[in-house]
């Protein structure tokens, strides 16, 4: 054993405090399986009912995840504060770089997370948390994915498949555009789901391939009260409250639901993966006139690529790098600029129009 690998996992039996994990899951996320361990069938259950089709039978596995529920564990290491984003006030996370890996302690939780060096390991209340271990297990495979070559987008997708042939949109905007209520309206026009909020894309010779991240569209009341096809997604209680709110209001509430895909379209209408013919960038606002849809070049319009460049993030070590302190990779604009060079870029300004938006969306994904 090297001596980063002794380090690291010395530290995990540490945090584990001799706890078993005897209980096992399967994901199959396309080329990347994962096997899930944890000490709690309860959490395997809860990971179960939430990824759906992705779960596997046993297996041979890329990577192997443990969950352990326990008591918030003592940290034996001094951690450093990590900065909240722009825009954000509200302290998360703290973290500590080591030789060949990162430990991340979740403020308001308790809940900690160590991983390199083939260490994936998640100790706490994972059972009241269970969504940081469902974005611990994603957090993973985006690891895997960006390792072999991708860029990570801030975008959900959507695809079509017709005749044997798939295309594949993805869908990026500003704060608030609302990327997540146009690719639900393209479902409801008969297109399948590829992702929500992060997308990995590379170069596959002939074009772009996208893949999507195995997490459910997480969407506001008025996304749900305006798409018959989302009537499940919002419980009786809440429905009439916000029924009665006022457009902009109703516009501007941040109060979150899972959706369930199969159960409001039908099996079968997530996958994973998708050749990536187009971007559309939403540079809409409400109340600012007549929609309008343009191609333009991303060489020529910088101003809209930050709508879709994500840094990957504290959960991410780059191989070259393990443990390198404050490396959140944001790979810069010109990895980004010449990825986008290679797919169709769509801007969408003016006011907000999702039925227009999306029926523009539909048409190109059937005949481009």
């Amino acid at each position: 054993m090297t001596g980063q690998r002794f380090i690291m996992s010395t530290i995990a039996d540490m945090l584990a405090g001799g706890l078993a994990a005897p209980h096992e899951m399967f994901l199959d996320l396309g080329d990347c399986r994962i096997k899930v361990m944890s000490n709690s069938p309860e959490l395997l259950a809860e990971l179960d009912s939430y990824f759906g089709a992705f779960v596997a039978g046993p297996g041979s596995a890329d990577l192997t995840l443990t969950a352990l529920e326990a008591a918030s564990p003592s940290v034996p290491l001094d951690l450093i504060v990590k900065t909240p984003d722009p825009g954000k006030d509200k302290i998360k996370e703290e973290y500590a770089d080591l030789p060949g890996g990162r430990l991340v302690r979740k403020v308001l939780t308790g809940m900690v997370f160590l991983f390199g060096q083939d260490v994936n390991l998640a100790v706490g209340p994972c059972l009241e948390n269970p969504n940081q271990i469902v974005n611990f297990v994603n957090n993973r495979y985006i690891e895997y994915k960006l390792n072999q070559g991708c860029l990570l987008g801030h975008s959900a997708a959507v695809a079509h498949l017709r005749d044997g042939r798939m295309r594949g949109l993805a869908l990026a905007g500003f704060s608030g555009a609302g990327k997540s209520t146009l690719a639900m309206h393209v479902m409801s026009r008969g297109a399948l789901f590829v992702s929500n909020d992060r997308l990995l894309v590379r170069e596959n010779g002939a074009g772009l391939s996208m893949f999507g991240v195995a997490k459910l569209p997480r969407i506001n009341p008025g996304t749900a009260l305006n798409n018959p096809d989302l009537h499940s997604v919002v419980p009786d209680d809440d429905r009439q409250r916000f029924q009665d709110m006022e457009g902009d209001d109703l516009w501007e509430l941040e109060h979150k639901y899972d959706v369930f895909l199969d159960k409001c379209f039908g099996e079968g209408r997530f996958v994973l993966s998708a050749p990536m013919h187009g971007l559309v960038v939403l540079n809409w606002k409400r109340g600012a006139g007549e929609t309008a849809i343009r191609f333009v070049k991303a060489a020529e319009r910088p101003d809209l690529l930050p709508a879709f460049m994500k840094a990957a993030g504290l959960f991410y070590l780059p191989p070259d790098n393990p443990g390198g302190a404050g490396d959140w990779s944001d790979p810069g604009l010109a990895p980004y600029t010449a990825l986008l060079s290679r797919c169709d870029l769509v801007e969408i300004t003016g006011g907000v129009d999702f039925d227009r938006a999306a029926d523009f969306c539909l048409e190109y994904l059937l005949h481009g």
